[in-house]
């Protein structure tokens, strides 16, 4: 494609009211005790765990970023935070907030509250407020832990990812491949992690959506063919934009997998 990515989003933006995720609360509150706990806590994790990692020269030091990895074990975001060298939001379900000292904890480090019964939508909002505050987000494309016994683990992703990635065209999203963190930490078997386990985690080539939505080996979409979607019917329009939100993902999912995801 010719075409620049101001040209690609100038044309993206036509297609707005179908894609625009509305941020919950307009942004996140400052988190100074969590800078405090990544300064003190992040170094000695990486100096005490047994942590190879790759790719870290490809973390965005700042900026909305979305770091999309794959899930195995309750300490696959703390991994994440220690290693990335950003304060990484997450959402955590509202089970993780009702005792005291764990909710303080969470509200501490800006891990962000979803209830059970909220819908997608809702849930995708708040993690819209961590992008809107140019802060990096966590997140699961699989939406559950994986319990496959048998490989790949790996799960299909959830489009969620693709429609965060879309409403926040700029920002960057970054595959993050965890290897061993089951046998660390397994779920429902041990209480503590094995700090003894060796761990992987690489980190793979940040992309971000123009970037994918204008390439032949993605959404190959000129800016042409995007303001021409805006001329379609709805159903249409949405079904065109689905169909780019499924793939973005699966894509996604194979650059996780390739990275060494189990």
């Amino acid at each position: 494609m010719n075409d620049s990515l101001d040209d690609i989003l100038e044309a993206w933006n036509t297609l707005e009211p179908y894609w625009k995720i509305t941020p919950r609360n307009g942004g996140i509150a400052p988190t100074p005790g969590y800078s405090f706990i990544r300064f003190i806590f992040s170094p000695l994790i990486r100096g005490l765990l047994r942590i190879k990692m790759s790719g870290s020269e490809r973390i965005p030091t700042k900026g909305p970023t979305i770091f999309a990895a794959n899930h195995l074990s309750h300490v696959d975001p703390i991994l994440v935070i220690a290693s990335s060298r950003r304060k990484v939001h997450y959402l955590a379900k509202d089970g993780h907030f009702k005792n005291f000292f764990l909710r303080k904890f969470m509200n501490l480090t800006g891990q962000i509250e979803t209830q059970r019964e909220e819908g997608g939508d809702l849930a995708l909002a708040s993690a819209a407020d961590v992008l809107e505050s140019n802060c990096a987000l966590g997140i699961f494309p699989e939406g559950t832990r994986s319990k496959k016994t048998e490989k790949p683990l790996l799960l299909p992703g959830k489009t969620g990812v693709a429609r965060l990635a879309a409403s926040f065209p700029h920002a960057n999203i970054v595959p993050v491949a965890l290897e061993g963190t089951r046998k660390m930490m397994a779920p429902q078997a041990d209480k503590l992690p094995k700090l003894w386990k060796t761990v992987k985690i690489n980190y793979g080539q940040k992309i971000s959506w123009l970037e994918w939505l204008s390439s032949g080996e993605g959404g190959n979409m000129s800016a042409k063919q995007i303001r021409a979607m805006a001329d379609l019917e709805k159903h249409d329009i949405k079904s065109r934009i689905a169909t780019l939100y499924r793939k973005f993902t699966d894509q996604l999912m194979v650059s996780i997998s390739e990275l060494g995801a189990p």
